[in-house]
């Protein structure tokens, strides 16, 4: 099938490249000509492990073109994907006026059928907004909207895409219905399940997705609070509630909060449709706001232990990006914790495999970067790890000793044992444990 993904950004290159590897022939479009440069050469612009692979491979064999020219592409597909940005407005709500600009576009450019297929995160009724736009120039036979929502995770989008838990599609027409589920039917034939509703139940669902997974998240953030103050044991507490059949393992790991380009936005955003709606949704509200604490526990551990003086305080800062296995640091708990300690006049030496040169692009040579782990903790007064990129689970801890001006530890994501740490003569500090 002939396909154009519009927007090279994470979601859209990550779809354009699978899509390709399935054996359909992909043109995905973008302004930004330095970026287009990279990736015909078969480099990507994000870190996303086995991504830049299969992008290489897929150039090579010309199922996989970019272009800036919008009426190619278009004349092009049968199917065009937008994922573009959908950031925050000021209210918290998702900003539609890329992917509305786009669709008044292609609404001049189209000349035959084509399913034109929201990728990107967007609010309820967006997709008949799509339609509308499209509309005001194009007769209803030539288009069909739908809505696709992406299901991606950060550090294995790929297995994601090309091994789905399952496959959302929202549409009002039988015909688009077909033509997607032709397109996906590759990516499920081990029996993960394709769900089809209508525009606005799938538009929803990725909000409710998102959302739910944000608030086990921030409760079992509160929970670590409380064990700290209780003398319980948050990493035992995990265990006993994960293993109830009805909850389940996963999003249960107590830390500095969540992060990342997905979260926090699309919390905000389902928080502003609720109160559009004139619904207050108030298990947001207070998943929002213990996110907001739990970004600055850190800063809170680190300055009773030094008696609230941080001045001229040598700090160690392990991991940046929101997770591990990305460069991506949108709302990642590390700025946070970097613009605290910087404002208290600590000096600080950071380390990340991936995402040092995003954050240089924030913070200039206010602080120092380090291409070695151990290399950030000369002379430190105390080690903080923000990101459990798993280079730093098993370290050399007596080089990390000899290193530090002292053997000071906050764990933001309890890498380590409390025990195992006390035996090794680190002074040892985490989220939710004795």
């Amino acid at each position: 099938m002939k396909i154009a993904v519009i927007g090279t950004g994470y979601v859209g290159l990550v779809t354009g490249t699978c899509f390709a590897e399935t054996g359909h022939h992909v043109i995905c479009v973008d302004n930004n000509i330095e970026k287009l440069d990279m990736l015909r050469a078969g480099k990507t612009p994000i870190f996303e492990p086995g991504l830049e692979l299969l992008l290489e491979r897929n150039t090579k064999q010309h199922r996989l073109e970019f272009t800036h020219e919008l009426q190619r592409a278009v004349d092009f597909a049968q199917v065009i994907f937008l994922a573009l940005p959908t950031p925050p407005a000021e209210d918290g709500s998702a900003d539609l006026s890329y992917v509305l600009n786009m669709a008044k576009q292609l609404s001049g450019m189209i000349t035959h059928y084509t399913v034109i297929v929201n990728k990107s995160t967007v609010p309820v009724g967006t997709g008949e907004k799509v339609r509308d736009t499209l509309a005001q120039q194009l007769p209803g036979h030539l288009f069909d909207v739908v809505s696709n929502p992406e299901f991606l995770r950060e550090g294995v989008a790929v297995e994601d895409f090309l091994k789905p838990d399952r496959v959302v599609l929202g549409a009002e027409s039988s015909r688009a219905m077909e033509i997607m589920r032709e397109l996906y039917d590759p990516f499920v034939r081990q029996g993960n399940p394709i769900y089809e509703m209508d525009l606005r139940s799938a538009e929803l669902t990725k909000y409710a997705a998102n959302a739910y997974l944000a608030t086990r998240i921030s409760f079992m953030n509160e929970i670590a609070n409380l064990c700290e103050r209780t003398g319980a044991n948050v990493d035992m507490v995990r265990i006993g509630l994960g293993s109830d059949s009805r909850i389940g393992k996963r999003f249960l790991f107590p830390g500095v909060g969540y992060g990342g380009s997905c979260f926090p936005k699309d919390v905000q955003a389902l928080h502003q449709t609720a109160q559009s709606s004139n619904y207050n949704f108030r298990i947001l509200d207070a998943v929002m706001q213990v996110n907001r604490h739990q970004k600055r526990i850190l800063t809170e551990k680190i300055r009773d232990f030094f008696g609230g003086v941080l001045q001229q305080r040598k700090i160690a800062i392990w991991g940046l990006a929101f997770k591990p296995n990305t460069d991506d640091i949108r709302e990642a708990p590390a700025l946070e914790l970097i613009r605290d300690l910087l404002e208290a006049g600590a000096v600080l030496r950071v380390h990340d495999p991936e995402a040092m040169n995003n954050v240089s692009q924030i913070f200039g040579d206010r602080i120092q970067y380090c291409d070695d782990m151990y290399g950030a903790l000369d002379e430190a007064e105390a080690l903080v790890i923000v990101t459990e990129w798993s280079v730093f689970r098993s370290p050399e801890f007596e080089e990390v000793k000899k290193r530090m001006k002292q053997a000071v530890l906050f764990d933001g994501r309890n890498v380590y044992e409390p025990a195992k740490m006390k035996n090794l003569g680190f002074t040892y500090y985490s989220i939710g444990r004795p």
